[in-house]
């Protein structure tokens, strides 16, 4: 079978739309038709060369649609099922698994081996899987512990954005740092990682949820999001601003932006005993640097990949989360597009203006 996907052949350049083949679902594999795939900055990353990645590939990572194929040995989903994948498959059986850390499975065997046929191929070879979805595309051919069921009244264009945005930032809060009621909160960049972020703190009963960006309409938004407080870093140092608000630094700090300087922002906001999350993907080679006394006050730093999610537990919640109002997904999707405009999405990326644009597929 053949689809259309947005293929990645070189650094630095545009998205191709290229017809691919892809292949029949193996045992444990399962075949989803796309519905939607929110255009994540993490994509950006890749396509601009900050992480490498063998190419071509069809980036996207942040995904919902429905179940069209299964394999003879999946149990966890069937044909028909609407579900969101989730690029951190699971083996389900490594120590990481075991000790509840499945965000942190690396097992081979999710994937295809090298002897095996590709999933995905074009005319001159085998299309590298990014992060094992690649969801600029039509369809999707992935491990089944890619992907977990939803309800069906949930909108997968809004599911999408639970693949990647709210896992991370949301899990960050709940799972990473483990946020109780009544504690202070740093956000520091709202994109959609850093706004999920700040919805899950309210979520968890945080006091006081502080927003911090350079953008008003971002900050804004971030109010809606759950946000108490807001600081513009452009109008002064936000460091000093946050301290002075909080009597001494937050409980809590979030980075979502990926840079040095707001990553020692965000250690330098705590108080004593506090903790610091990076969740913005900090370029390969770049090195933080902090000051080595405020250790000696138990201030803490530490990395959250996708939330340290336990992902077929966490969505269905985040679901009920949305239905039930708690979750505030309608306004993170900043425009709905079509693949073929996920150049410009790349683009606008870039400029930091928008939330997210979301790719829906017919």
């Amino acid at each position: 079978m053949t689809m259309k996907a947005a293929v990645l052949r070189e650094v630095n350049k545009p998205l191709v739309i290229e017809q691919v083949a892809i292949s029949k679902p193996g045992p444990r594999e399962v075949l989803i038709r796309t519905a939607a795939a929110g255009v994540c900055h993490s994509d950006l990353h890749f396509q601009n060369g900050a992480y490498p990645y063998p190419l071509p590939a069809i980036l996207g990572h942040e995904s919902a649609g429905v179940v069209e194929q299964v394999g003879s040995e999946v149990r966890t989903v069937k044909v028909g099922d609407h579900v969101v994948t989730c690029l951190s498959a699971f083996c389900g059986h490594c120590e990481f698994c075991l000790t509840g850390h499945m965000s942190l499975c690396m097992s081979p065997e999710t994937q295809r081996g090298e002897h095996q046929e590709a999933r995905l191929t074009l005319p001159g070879g085998p299309v590298n899987q990014f992060l094992n979805l690649s969801s600029f595309a039509e369809y999707m051919l992935v491990h089944e512990h890619a992907c977990t069921s939803i309800r069906k009244d949930m909108p997968l264009d809004r599911a999408a954005l639970i693949g990647c945005a709210v896992t991370t930032g949301v899990g960050a809060v709940i799972h990473t740092s483990g946020v109780r009621p009544g504690e202070t909160v740093a956000v520091i960049g709202c994109g959609g990682v850093g706004l999920s972020a700040i919805n899950g703190a309210a979520i968890a009963g945080a006091g006081r949820i502080i927003a911090v960006d350079t953008l008003g309409s971002k900050l804004n938004l971030a109010k809606h999001f759950g946000a108490t407080d807001v600081v513009n870093s452009k109008d002064g140092d936000a460091v000093a601003q946050v301290l002075e608000m909080t009597g001494g630094g937050v409980h809590h700090a979030f980075e979502a932006v990926g840079l040095k300087i707001t990553a020692e922002q965000s250690f330098k906001m705590l108080r004593k005993g506090g903790t610091a999350n990076i969740i913005g993907m900090i370029p390969v080679g770049v090195n933080i640097e902090l000051h080595g006394a405020d250790f000696l006050t138990e201030r803490k730093i530490q990395g959250s990949v996708m939330g340290s999610n336990r992902f077929p537990v966490d969505m269905p919640r985040f679901v009920d989360f949305y239905l039930s109002g708690k979750l505030k997904l309608d306004d993170m999707i900043s425009r709905r597009i079509k693949l073929e405009d996920v150049n410009e999405a790349m683009d606008e990326l870039k400029r930091g203006e928008l939330a997210r644009s979301v790719i829906v597929f017919n």
